[in-house]
C-alpha cells in the first residue's frame, strides 16, 4: 500500500528540480500525479514515462490555473492535493532591484501561490492537502534576495490565512521552507549541458560546509520526502505549519 493511494495530486514547477522528485516519488507511494509546468517538452517525457498527465501552467496566469483544474478533473475526476512548487529566484540588492523585476517575482511566486490555492481548494474533496513552497528566506532575511524572501514570507501568511479558512473542510495546508537544495536554482550548471554538474555540485558542498551545520547542500529528494508527509496521512494533525527544511542552517553560526 502506498501513502498516497487513490489521490489526485497536481504539483507545480513539475518538470525538473524539487517539482520533478516530487512527482517521482508521489506516483512511486500510489499517487494519480499531475505534471504542471511551463517547459512543456521536460515536463511532457516526465509525464510520459510515469503514465501521469501533463498540463502546461504558468503559474501566474488564472486562465492557466482553470484549464490545468479542468484537465485533472476531467482525467481522473477529483483533485485531492496541490503541492505549489514553482518559484523564480533574482539576485539584486534592494536599490538596485528595478519594479519590473520585483513584480515577475510576486508574480510567479506570491500570486501563483495565491491563485493555487484560491482555484483548487474549491474543487477539492473535504479531507484535501495543499503543500506551499516558502524557504528558509521566509523566516529570516538574506542579502541579495530582496524580491524573492518577500514573496516566501508572504507564502508563509497565505499558508496559515488558508489553513484557518479551509479546516472546517479538513483540507490541510502547510508550506516548506528549503534552504539551500542543489537544484538549477542554486546550481546554474545543471541548465549547461558543457559544465560539470557533479563537480559543481561538490564545490556547494564544499562551500555550504562552513554554513551549515550538515556539511552540505540538500538533495531535492529529501525535500520530496517532506512534500509527501505533509500531503499524507501521516501528518494528520498537522495544519498551518512551516517546516524548515535546511540541514540546521537557520539554527545559527557555529564559530568552531
Amino acid at each position: 500500500m502506498g501513502k498516497l493511494d487513490g489521490r489526485v495530486v497536481i504539483v507545480t514547477g513539475a518538470a525538473r528540480g524539487q517539482g520533478e522528485q516530487e512527482v517521482r516519488l508521489f506516483a512511486a507511494e500510489g499517487a494519480e500525479v499531475v505534471v504542471a509546468d511551463v517547459l512543456d517538452d521536460q515536463g511532457a517525457a516526465l509525464a510520459k514515462e510515469l503514465g501521469a498527465l501533463y498540463v502546461h501552467l504558468d503559474v501566474s496566469e488564472e486562465s492557466d490555473w482553470r484549464s490545468a483544474v479542468a484537465a485533472a478533473r476531467d482525467a481522473h475526476g477529483r483533485i485531492d492535493g496541490l503541492v505549489n512548487n514553482a518559484g523564480i529566484l533574482r539576485f539584486n540588492s534592494l536599490v538596485d532591484t528595478p519594479l519590473d523585476e520585483f513584480m515577475q517575482v510576486v508574480r510567479v511566486n506570491q500570486v501563483g501561490c495565491f491563485l493555487g490555492i484560491r482555484t483548487v481548494a474549491p474543487e477539492m474533496g473535504d479531507g484535501g492537502t495543499i503543500v506551499n513552497t516558502a524557504s528558509y528566506t521566509g523566516v529570516t532575511g538574506m542579502a541579495a534576495v530582496g524580491a524573492y524572501a518577500a514573496t516566501k514570507h508572504a507564502i508563509l501568511g497565505l499558508t496559515r490565512v488558508a489553513a484557518l479558512e479551509l479546516a472546517a473542510r479538513k483540507i490541510r495546508v502547510n508550506a516548506m521552507c528549503p534552504g539551500a537544495i542543489d537544484t538549477a536554482m542554486s546550481n546554474p550548471a545543471q541548465l549547461d549541458p558543457a559544465a560539470d554538474a557533479e563537480e559543481a555540485s561538490r564545490g556547494l558542498d564544499r562551500f555550504y560546509r562552513k554554513l551549515v551545520p550538515l556539511g552540505r547542500i540538500g538533495k531535492p529528494e529529501e525535500v520530496a520526502r517532506l512534500a509527501l508527509f505533509l500531503s499524507c496521512d501521516d501528518s494528520s494533525y498537522i495544519t498551518g505549519q512551516p517546516f524548515v527544511i535546511d540541514g540546521g542552517w537557520l539554527a545559527g553560526v557555529s564559530i568552531v
